[in-house]
């Protein structure tokens, strides 16, 4: 070998080795920790590209390949906005199931039909709002009164059960890969975020610590420990101070007391909100400074993007803040696998037949009919004998209303069924079936379909609310009150339209009612044999009703609410104080009480194992229970647990704290063990400012419901 070749082999490999060590350090490498990652990734921006990467519509940086990306998606009940996908059951019907197995199982279908969509849409380099990985659900605000059109998207009114729902569904969207999110999950609003809704941009709640701490951030807690990736922050101030740049929200309890590691979300154009309609600062450069010290990393809106270099030319904010600000938005989108190999990322190959195919189409059925709640069923009328029902007529706004199933933050699939399709469906070509709209939202003294009614044997009328007159404020445009409900009341049509048709026959009325929230039940309950409640319930809400109806399943829905009378037995909506609110705290009359729901089945409950009579602080309650069905039905039953607390100020009348919905074949029973953490008894000691367990006797209320008393042990705690 002669010497130039030797030094060309030289050279040869000082370049590929130099090149080497380049690649090994470069951000894009996955064998560095994603710290690391990130930190060089820093290194490589400017402090331009670094503002521009804060707002959630961003064009990427072209320089170092990264494409621009919009992390504005929506998951609510579905993949939303974004064309076809399955739809869900909406948030609130989803709690109606108490089966948070189920929730997780349908989150995983969600995330798994964003990741295919996401990849079909960057295959054709679309890079497009909605159909990104980054979800900002669930809501899992309280829904503290009945009032609040956005109700609907929670998962009730309290704290445990939204908890459990929303670290299901928060679990299912994330995935359990080691290295990778499936899609990122932000859960919303922190704080203290429930109506008015036409006021949400000015307005300040007033909470005192015993609330804020047991009730409005009760779930958010769980969802920090439980690993969620982002939280979005509220429109409204809490105590004077604006969410979105709160001290006490942001710096001192999120980030200091519960570590939290991902990022911060505001809402969408909520820092506008805070010059220009709290007007609690004097500038948009004021509250960008604000918003970043607070511990923001992402806005919604454009205003970090044109107001952070003015602040850094200012000298308010240094290249070191944005740094900190953008990097957990940096984490995020590696944890995502945006800076990786396709062939590393566990979802990369998900596509077309992933999505809304026939398993997710099934699970949205099931969840459907596991949602319904049946409120009256009078002389056992359900399940319907097809034997006996040559003839019937689907009537009603909503028999037809795809409205009425999709609910808001929704998603639209090729095969909605409507309650009027799923009915003529499961009757069957042998079966005279009728449909007509009946009536509409307003006119209480014109209707349709009372001839067909008075010659069918069976009437199944479809009323209630939909999206347009509940919901957020803007988009539910037909209320009357910015997006909240005046009242209880279903519209006055439709109980003009019921009460016509019990006058002109006596043959059976079953009555299905669509609605996200409490309504007045007893309008029409005289002029209906069953009441069903259908909540919007998704693509499958036809097929799940009719099952319901046919008895090929038994209804197992239990309200995450309470129906109460009426608005003048609660608080002024404006008080975010709980005395008087929920079942935790209101001592009155209810039409229904949280967690009720009629079934098919019969069940009685007795003790297997009955707690201990003496618990530490740091020790596990635990008991268990036989429940027996003695019908001739399959069933499923919720096993509610409420704690019972010593008689002390303030303490909640009684609270969940233990669920379980289980299937009991007909004459069949089952055993249900439950626990409940002591520590999960804690309140919030005003005087000393820290939780605290209690000593006294409690009692643990096993039932059917809130207001159920099957089965009761009591227990000491020291």
């Amino acid at each position: 070998m002669t010497l130039n070749t030797i030094k060309k082999c030289f050279l040869i490999f000082l370049f590929f080795s130099s090149s080497f060590c380049i690649a090994q350090e470069d951000f894009r490498n996955p064998n560095l920790s994603t710290q690391t990652r990130v930190t060089k990734l820093l290194t490589e921006l400017t402090v331009e590209e670094k503002i521009s990467l804060m707002g959630y519509n961003n064009n990427g940086v072209e320089r170092l390949g990264i494409p621009k990306y919009n992390w504005w998606n929506e998951g609510l009940h579905g993949v939303a906005r974004a064309g076809n996908a399955t739809v869900f059951p909406q948030a609130i019907a989803m709690a109606a199931t108490f089966n948070d197995e189920l929730v997780h199982e349908v989150a995983d279908v969600i995330s798994t039909e964003a990741r295919a969509k996401y990849n079909l849409a960057v295959a054709k380099n679309r890079h497009l709002q909605y159909m990104g990985l980054s979800f900002w659900s669930p809501n899992i605000n309280l829904f503290r009164d009945p009032r609040w059109g956005r109700g609907q998207e929670t998962y009730g009114e309290d704290p445990f059960l939204t908890s459990q729902m929303g670290l299901a569904f928060m679990n299912g969207l994330q995935g359990d890969d080691p290295n990778y999110l499936k899609v990122s999950s932000a859960a919303k609003h922190l704080a203290v975020h429930s109506g008015p809704e036409a006021d949400r941009h000015k307005f300040n709640a007033i909470v005192d610590e015993k609330d804020l701490r047991e009730t409005y951030l009760y779930a958010f807690e769980k969802l920090v420990d439980g690993g969620v990736e982002s939280i979005m922050c509220a429109y409204n101030r809490v105590n004077g101070e604006p969410c979105c740049t709160s001290e006490t929200l942001l710096e001192d309890i999120l980030k200091g007391e519960w570590n939290f590691q991902g990022h911060i979300v505001t809402d969408c154009w909520a820092l506008e909100d805070i010059y220009a309609r709290h007007k609690v600062m004097g500038t948009a450069t004021e509250v960008a400074v604000a918003a970043v010290k607070a511990g923001v990393n992402l806005d919604c809106s454009n205003l970090m993007q044109a107001e952070l270099m003015p602040a850094i030319e200012q000298g308010l904010l240094t290249e070191e803040d944005l740094d900190k600000a953008l990097a957990p938005n940096l984490i995020t989108l590696f944890k995502l696998g945006f800076f990786d190999d396709a062939s590393l990322v566990p979802f990369s190959k998900l596509g077309r037949d992933d999505v809304h195919n026939t398993q997710n189409i099934t699970l949205s059925k099931q969840a459907a009919e596991e949602s319904m709640v049946l409120l009256k069923n009078a002389d056992n009328l359900l399940p319907l004998n097809k034997e006996e029902y040559g003839s019937m007529v689907v009537v009603g706004s909503n028999s037809g209303s795809l409205d009425a199933m999709l609910g808001n933050y929704h998603g639209i699939s090729s095969n909605i069924v409507t309650y009027a399709e799923g009915i003529t469906a499961a009757a069957g070509p042998e079966t005279a079936v009728q449909y007509d709209l009946g009536s509409n939202y307003t006119d209480t003294t014109h209707f349709g379909g009372e001839w067909a009614a008075e010659n069918s044997d069976l009437t199944i009328a479809v009323i209630g609310l939909t999206p347009v007159l509940e919901g957020e404020e803007g988009d539910a445009f037909l209320a009357a009150n910015g997006g909240d409900k005046k009242d209880l009341s279903i519209p006055a049509a439709h109980i003009a339209y019921l009460k016509a048709l019990r006058a002109k026959h006596n043959k059976p009325i079953i009555t299905v009612v669509t609605a996200g929230s409490a309504v007045d039940i007893s309008a029409i309950e005289t002029y209906s044999d069953a009441i069903i409640f259908a909540w919007y319930s998704g693509e499958q809400g036809g097929n799940a009703l009719a099952d319901i109806i046919f008895g090929e399943t038994s209804p197992s829905g239990k309200l995450p609410i309470t129906f109460y009378k009426s608005f003048d037995d609660l608080p002024p909506y404006a008080s975010y104080d709980m005395k008087g609110r929920t079942y935790r705290y209101f001592e009155g009359d209810v039409q229904y009480p949280f967690g009720y729901g009629l079934t098919y089945g019969k069940f009685t409950y007795e003790w297997k194992k009955q707690p201990a009579k003496k618990y530490k602080a740091d020790e596990t309650i635990e008991f268990s229970l036989k429940v027996s069905n003695s019908s001739e039905h399959e069933a499923k039953e919720v096993v509610q647990a409420y704690i019972q607390y010593p008689e002390m100020d303030r303490m909640p009348i009684k609270e969940l704290r233990a669920f379980k919905k289980i299937k009991i074949n007909a004459n069949g029973e089952e055993t249900v063990s439950l626990s409940i953490p002591a520590s999960e008894l804690r309140k919030w000691d005003l005087k000393k400012g820290k939780w605290k367990v209690y000593s006294g006797t409690y009692k643990v209320i096993l039932g059917s419901d809130s207001k159920d008393e099957k089965l009761v042990a009591s227990f000491s705690v020291k």
